[in-house]
């Protein structure tokens, strides 16, 4: 047993301190690193993964049969399950981060003051970012490629049921820094599956800047409660879609099914559809019936209820108020009538997750009211909430979703993972 196998199995406190430490040199390397250098790191490890699919995939398949021997759910196993197409598109995320611009060093708002100087912001890496996550092994190349681009060090704890798929992939992105010229640390994963590895992550104010779930809400809660380090986080996606009386009714069912239907897993998928009622009876029966006919559940207010069952569906049941508080993620949806955009906002800022909300109206003043008040961060007008995702928002990918309202909001891309800071520009001033 060699002597970092004998800390991780003796001494998470120091494993994990020494990994913190680690990450903090190289830190400092990757934020003076040229746009150049961390593209070579970025292409040279896409090439590695191409090279070694098979291994990757091998390496996967112990993964997941050990899951299904722990009788993981079909769900749970699919996350978890790599393929020859998966593969090949993390090569392919790693090339697309290459290719989007460098935020680091880029200087905004620069003014000249009455004294001669110049006064402006510096977009700066924010450090060593800790990212904690579950079944999702392409996570790992993901996470690693945002950080690397925006000048960050990162510590990446997958869950212990892709362990041996994380570091497989691990070793292809520690090949493109070495290949590069980059500290091989710059991307460090934990080797070990000891929960108290984690719990030791949370405590690392100092060594660790921030630190990002991404996973399930159990997971996200713990981590928001127990972190003493930041965290960029969001819990719930509880998102509406609210067609108004002045909607388009064609836009609206396009909307409300695709929200609805085109997957149900993320968390960007609505889970509460709201009526105007004074539109409910032309828009309900058509919605209805593709729900319907998908086999999504229909849990619906009195009114809904009435209106869908005049037109003969069945098994339609009766929202209760846990029901507008529930994060489905499966073919279930609330739907209630409102008495107009009034009361859909108070719906949406009573039960809603401050993730995305969308509304569906040609009345310009209505949809400019719905973007001001609707305390969400992301808000859209006649557009489909499984928009709010960061290749969506051109943004080249994200590492997460954040609902809080300090530094990073919505999908949080290369510049989520950076921050600014004051610079100043002289020729000599002095202050008086």
């Amino acid at each position: 047993m060699n002597d970092l196998a004998a800390k991780v199995l003796n001494d998470i406190p120091a494993y994990m301190h020494g990994l913190g430490a680690a990450a903090q040199v190289a830190a400092r390397v990757l934020a003076r690193a040229g746009v150049a250098e961390k593209n070579a790191a970025l292409l040279a490890a896409a090439n590695d993964i191409e090279k070694n699919v098979v291994t990757i995939l091998a390496a996967n398949a112990n993964d997941v049969a050990r899951a299904r021997r722990a009788a993981f759910d079909a769900a749970f196993v699919d996350r978890l399950t790599l393929t020859e197409k998966s593969v090949p598109a993390m090569a392919a995320g790693l090339r697309e981060v290459a290719a989007l611009a460098d935020p680091i060093g880029e200087i905004s708002d620069l003014k000249f003051r009455p004294s001669g100087i110049q006064v402006g912001k510096m977009r700066v890496p924010l450090g060593v970012i800790g990212m904690i996550y579950e079944s999702r092994p392409n996570v790992t190349a993901d996470a690693a490629a945002l950080c690397l681009k925006s000048g960050n060090a990162c510590i990446l704890r997958g869950g212990s049921e892709a362990l041996e798929s994380n570091r497989a992939i691990h070793r292809c992105l520690v090949a493109g820094l070495r290949a590069a010229g980059l500290p091989e640390t710059g991307v460090q994963l934990i080797d070990t599956t000891d929960r108290a590895a984690v719990g030791e992550m949370l405590k690392m104010k100092g060594v660790i800047d921030v630190i990002i779930p991404r996973g399930g809400k159990s997971l996200t809660a713990r981590i928001a409660d127990e972190s003493r380090v930041p965290v960029i986080k969001h819990l719930d996606g509880i998102c509406h879609v609210y067609i108004d009386d002045a909607a388009d009714i064609d836009k609206a069912v396009r909307i409300a099914d695709n929200a609805k239907t085109q997957r149900y897993s993320p968390c960007n998928t609505m889970e509460t559809l709201l009526v105007d009622e004074a539109i409910a009876d032309k828009v309900l029966p058509l919605i209805g019936r593709i729900y319907a006919d998908k086999g999504v559940e229909m849990r619906c207010n009195a009114r809904s209820r009435s209106i869908l069952e005049a037109i003969g569906l069945t098994g339609l049941k009766k929202a209760t108020e846990e029901d507008f508080h529930t994060e489905y993620l499966a073919p279930v949806v609330s739907i209630s009538t409102v008495a107009g955009i009034d009361e859909a906002i108070a719906h949406i800022a009573k039960y809603g997750s401050q993730h995305t909300d969308a509304i569906v109206t040609e009345d310009h003043s209505r949809a400019m009211r719905f973007l001001r008040e609707v305390d969400s961060s992301s808000v859209l007008v006649n557009a489909s909430t499984r928009f709010a995702d960061g290749f969506e928002y051109g943004l080249g990918a994200e590492i997460g979703i954040s609902t809080d309202k300090l530094h990073a909001r919505g999908p949080v891309g290369l510049e989520g993972l950076t921050s600014q800071k004051w610079i100043v520009l002289g020729s000599g001033q002095i202050r008086e």
